[in-house]
């Protein structure tokens, strides 16, 4: 097994809360997040997210972030480590579960991932009078996901394969910024336009009467959870490639505020952009709800864009632009999980371990492609809502009860001198678990 002396890591504070906000920024702030609150009840969605984030989802981020930081090694090394000899398979099981989510998560993530480069394409090809190539590229067809899928799977490769300061946190460094910028800058232009304001309407006013729905409170809860990419182990990579000693709380915290502003934006910008495309004369909404869903901004917004003429054709390239950025920001991820386990644990080069991956997400990604009705939804909806609040549920079993040695949260003496740990400890022991449990009752009854 490689030794912590002998790891990559990341070289400063700013860069591993880029890195690991590019994690967590991604589709599912700028794509699911808006569809979500568009599907739910405009700003009682708002309302539950931003509850549930802070109550179950960055306590969870925060347990998988310091088992990782106080291992200082992959995902299946250090819940091995954390459960202790007694549990030591149950962790290491548990470290491989989190490697089949991240597969997961990169199998769907990169076919949509390459929807968002085959349509920043189409705006160009356009803007340059190739129409028939501009039609295609933003026409749905198995052969483009054939095609842009496995060139976003390369692109998170090239990035994975240079290493966590060279290639992930230089790179995270360069495009989070760019992802700000670009995304303030559409959510200016959307708002001057007509119809905007309905949108916004709907987006900041929540009816209170709907924040008590079940199924809002399990679709706000799934989406926090994928949105801070939790539960899949890339945050406990992410944790061990920082120094112990390092504020782990700040960072959290920086973490989930950016994470959660970034998904606040989108919801200015796609919600609003929704009611522009209805003022304009497009149908976007049947009895309340989105039509086509998560596939709509394929189908509403690059038309709304077409309508503005050339300004429409750059708006729509930046949007798209904007979302492949925060796609591979998340991929780079995914995919660092599985190659950190076959360096450490398999003795593995960085570039072998990093072509086996993509190459075995390429195969799973075809094979949602190939049987797209039947399983892409279906894959999400298990990872989701299912495998990472579970996953977050054990993290904080591992903390609370299996981890006796070397857990600041559970060491007595250390406790005895700090409230705001005891406090933090006794939180993540038995208040976070009960949540969890309850939601689960509810998915489940």
């Amino acid at each position: 097994m490689t030794t912590v002396s002998s790891r990559d890591s990341f070289h400063s504070r700013l860069g591993f809360v880029l890195a690991a906000a590019g994690a967590a920024i991604g589709l599912g702030n700028i794509w699911g997040f808006p569809t979500q609150v568009a599907n739910n009840g405009g700003g009682a969605f708002l309302v539950v997210y931003l509850i549930v984030t802070f109550l179950l989802a960055l306590p969870a981020l925060y347990a998988e972030i310091y088992i990782g930081n106080q291992a200082q090694t992959n995902p299946v090394a250090a819940l091995a480590s954390a459960c202790g000899k007694r549990f030591k398979k149950l962790g290491h099981s548990a470290g491989i579960i989190g490697i089949i989510g991240a597969m997961m998560m990169l199998s769907f993530y990169t076919i949509v991932a390459g929807w968002m480069l085959a349509h920043a394409l189409a705006s160009l090809a356009e803007l340059v009078g190739l129409m028939s190539l501009s039609q295609w590229l933003s026409t749905s067809s198995t052969w483009r996901n054939v095609i842009f899928t496995p060139i976003f799977i390369v692109l998170g490769a090239a990035i994975v394969r240079q290493g966590v300061h060279s290639g992930i946190e230089r790179w995270s460094a360069r495009l989070m910024p760019m992802l700000l910028v670009m995304l303030g800058g559409l959510v200016i232009y959307i708002l001057q336009q007509d119809g905007a304001m309905e949108g916004l309407t709907l987006y900041l006013v929540p009816d209170f009467s709907q924040v008590t729905e079940p199924k809002l409170i399990i679709s706000a809860m799934g989406q926090a959870f994928f949105s801070l990419a939790i539960g899949v182990g890339a945050m406990m990579a992410y944790g061990s490639y920082m120094p112990k000693g390092e504020s782990i709380g700040k960072l959290v915290l920086s973490i989930t505020l950016l994470d959660t502003f970034i998904a606040f934006i989108a919801g200015l910008l796609i919600i609003p952009a929704l009611f522009v495309a209805q003022h304009a004369g497009q149908e976007v909404f049947i009895d309340g709800h989105l039509i086509g869903e998560g596939q709509l901004i394929f189908n509403i917004l690059p038309t709304l864009f077409s309508s503005m003429g050339t300004v429409g054709l750059i708006v729509s390239f930046a949007f798209f632009a904007l979302l492949s950025i925060a796609a591979l920001t998340s991929t780079i991820s995914s995919t660092e999980v599985p190659v950190a386990y076959l360096i450490e644990d398999k003795a593995m080069t960085r570039k072998n371990a990093t072509w086996l991956v993509s190459g075995l997400v390429l195969l799973a990604s075809m094979l949602l492609i190939a049987f797209f009705e039947q399983l892409f939804a279906l894959v999400i909806q298990l990872l989701t809502t299912v495998l990472q609040p579970l996953m977050s549920l054990f993290y904080f079993i591992v903390i609370g009860w299996l981890w006796k040695r070397g857990n600041q949260l559970t060491d007595i003496a250390t406790l005895a001198q700090d409230k705001f740990l005891r406090l933090l400890g006794f939180y993540l022991r038995f208040i976070c678990p009960a949540l969890l449990l309850v939601v689960f009752v509810n998915i489940a009854f």
